[in-house]
Parts: structure tokens; C-alpha cells; sequence
């Protein structure tokens, strides 16, 4: 198919039942016409987390209004489309079988393509929502349940170049800030108590400093801090440790992203002096964790210093949202990439299946390596 065209993104991954509609034009620019997003926020509070059951039911009484709602706030209808798009992993499964099953339908009702969308891959193209970002640029894709540096060349086209080996950075922020006794969302409130506080007063520990590479570890991190929030019981110890935490996370965030953009732009430079054409250099941050100000901050600072251009997402698109499923699945569609009725929805699905597969960062179990 030839842009321009309305692409119907559905995104049911994890707690947030999302559905908009994008148009994808001739030039490459997308557009977001209706971004509409239902938190299970409320649902999930009391448990301090996320519960995989509470989540899917809530999918399934929710998909369908939503959807409408983005169609009509978009004013156009389901005949108009041209493809529906949806997540269809990696996340909790039973979240993602109930968007997936629902664009089966509306696909084969309206007899629309299909296109399935690795939830991943949204947050990479969600710096290209509504702003000139083309390809190919340098990834930081930071969230709850991710952290990835990856070289992203085109559409589907992604290079592992480091990843978490135990907890993402939006994991550790949000189970340090229960350890706080902050209410659910975590990662939000602990920013919230960081403002005024003195990241130098609790040494925190640095993981991996003696490792090559771009991998990333919190759990050692995560560790220290919940110990020392026992003893945080005042209100500017706690605001204190809280800033430290946030510091930490930025901290090694930015170092592996350093060590990135330097394997990043010597591979580069080889192309460059093959095309005899200097190759402009982009850093992208997405995911959740990219809407702290102090992490985007200090990732900010860290491009401009080794000569590259910053980009991320607006903070509504930062977190999960069906905008960067339909861009994603509109840039597929205009390649032909279309998925039929027999696709499966997929509990873990790497970006760079050919990395995750040759060398796992965790032991693959029975559904395959996690990243």
C-alpha cells in the first residue's frame, strides 16, 4: 500500500486499554488524529502492582468502547481505515490476546489488513509521533519491564548493543519507591519526593563498572535502596534517598549510553566514509521511564556532549499508548508487512530476535529468550 493512509492502533500489553487512530502520509510524517488511553490505575492500587487477571478483564470490558471513542474523536469510522494494528507482545498474555482477538475481528468484519506490532517496537517509533526523527538513530528504550540500547536502522531493523541482566530501570524505581511505602504507580511518586533532595547523601552502589559493554544491571541497586529506606524515616531522609535512587538510575543510564554512542558512531563513520557522506547522529529515549525529567535531563546533556541530537517522545507518549502501535503498524503497512487471522500473541518477543537467541541475557526457558 502507498501512504497517505488512517492506520487503528490497538494496545492491550499491560494495564492501559489504549486505541487511536494515526495517518501515515506520503512524506513519511504521521500524524496522531485520537490518542485514547483507559488506566487501570484505580484497579491495581490496592495490590501495589499490577495483577495479570484483573488486567485482561479489564481489557475485555474496555476495548471495544475505547476503540470507538478513538474513531468518533478522530471523525472518521472503521470502513475508512486503512489497517488495524495491535500489540501482540511481549507483555502479559492474557492482557495481549484480548487486543489482538479484537483486531482480529474488527480485520476480518471490515475486511481490513492486519498488521501485529511488537509492543517494543512502538516505543521505538514513538519519538516519530508528530516530530522529524528519521531513521536510522541509536535507541535507549527504558521502561518498567525494559532497557535496551539498540541501533535502529529502519523499520523492523534493530541491533541489540546492551540490555538489562536482571531488573529494568522502571522495575527498580518502582519497587524502591514501595520500599518507601509510595502508593502505586511507583516511578512517579518517588520523582514527585526527589524534588529538593540531596542525591549525595546516600552512597548507592554501581553495578557492572569493571564490565565491558552496554549491559545494565539494577538489582543491586534496587537491593541497597530498600535497605536504606528502613532507616529513612524522616521526611528529608526520605526525600534525600529518593534523589539519590533517581541520580543512581540517571547515572548508569547515561554511562552505558556512552558507551553506546561511542561502538555507535565508530561503526557509523565506517559507512559514512563508504558513502562519502557525513551521517547525522541521533539518540532516541523511549519508554516510560523517559518521562522522568531528571533521567531525560542527564541523557540530554550526555548527546550533546559526544556530538549527537537528542530526541523522545512527548511525555503522553512515553508510556504505553496505541499512537506508537499505529504508527508502527502504518510504517508496516506501507511495506507490504501485513499478518494474517493465524498470528499468535507472544508472552516475550526480542526486537533483535538473532542477539537474544545467540547470546540471552536471561536463560531461555520454554517460550524463548526474554530479550
Amino acid at each position: 500500500m502507498t501512504p497517505p493512509f488512517l492506520v487503528l492502533g490497538i494496545e492491550t500489553s499491560c494495564d492501559e486499554t489504549a486505541a487511536s487512530i494515526v495517518r501515515l502520509a506520503a512524506d513519511g510524517r504521521a500524524e496522531v488524529l485520537s490518542n485514547v488511553v483507559a488506566s487501570q490505575v484505580a484497579d491495581h492500587a490496592p495490590y501495589g502492582g499490577v495483577v495479570p487477571e484483573v488486567a485482561a478483564r479489564a481489557h475485555v470490558e474496555l476495548v471495544e468502547p475505547v476503540a470507538r471513542r478513538a474513531l468518533a474523536e478522530a471523525g472518521t469510522t472503521l470502513a475508512d481505515v486503512s489497517g488495524i494494528a495491535a500489540t501482540a507482545g511481549p507483555g502479559l498474555v492474557g492482557a495481549v490476546m484480548v487486543g489482538l482477538s479484537f483486531a482480529k475481528g474488527l480485520a476480518l468484519a471490515a475486511g481490513k489488513p492486519l498488521v501485529a506490532v511488537n509492543h517494543l517496537e512502538g516505543h521505538a517509533v514513538s519519538a516519530r509521533l508528530e516530530a522529524d526523527v528519521p531513521y536510522p538513530f541509536l535507541l535507549l528504550l527504558v521502561s518498567g519491564g525494559h532497557c535496551q540500547l539498540l541501533d535502529v536502522a529502519g523499520v523492523g531493523a534493530c541491533r541489540r548493543l546492551g540490555s538489562t541482566i536482571d531488573d529494568a530501570a522502571g522495575e527498580a524505581f518502582d519497587k524502591i519507591a514501595k520500599s518507601l511505602g509510595l502508593p502505586y504507580p511507583g516511578g512517579p511518586a518517588l520523582e514527585r519526593l526527589a524534588e529538593g533532595g540531596d542525591p549525595d547523601r546516600y552512597p548507592l552502589p554501581r553495578a557492572l563498572l569493571g564490565r565491558a559493554g552496554c549491559d545494565f544491571s539494577f538489582s543491586g541497586l534496587k537491593t541497597a535502596a530498600a535497605r536504606m529506606a528502613e532507616g529513612a524515616t524522616s521526611p528529608d531522609a526520605r526525600r534525600d534517598l529518593a534523589a539519590a535512587v533517581q541520580a543512581a538510575i540517571a547515572r548508569q543510564l547515561a554511562e552505558r549510553a556512552e558507551r553506546a554512542m561511542a561502538t555507535y558512531a565508530a561503526a557509523h563513520a565506517a559507512d559514512d566514509a563508504a558513502q562519502h557522506e557525513p551521517q547525522h547522529l541521533r539518540f532516541v529515549v523511549a519508554g516510560g521511564v523517559a518521562a522522568n525529567r531528571a533521567v531525560r535531563a542527564r541523557l540530554e546533556a550526555t548527546a550533546a556532549a559526544h556530538g549527537f541530537s537528542f530526541a523522545a517522545p512527548p511525555l503522553r507518549y512515553c508510556t504505553d499508548n496505541a499512537a506508537m502501535i499505529a504508527l508502527a503498524g502504518a510504517e508496516r503497512l506501507a511495506l507490504g508487512l501485513t499478518h494474517d487471522l493465524a498470528v499468535a500473541a507472544r508472552p516475550r518477543w526480542p526486537l533483535d530476535e538473532a542477539a537474544a537467541l545467540a547470546n540471552p541475557t536471561h536463560i531461555p526457558g520454554r517460550k524463548g529468550a526474554k530479550a
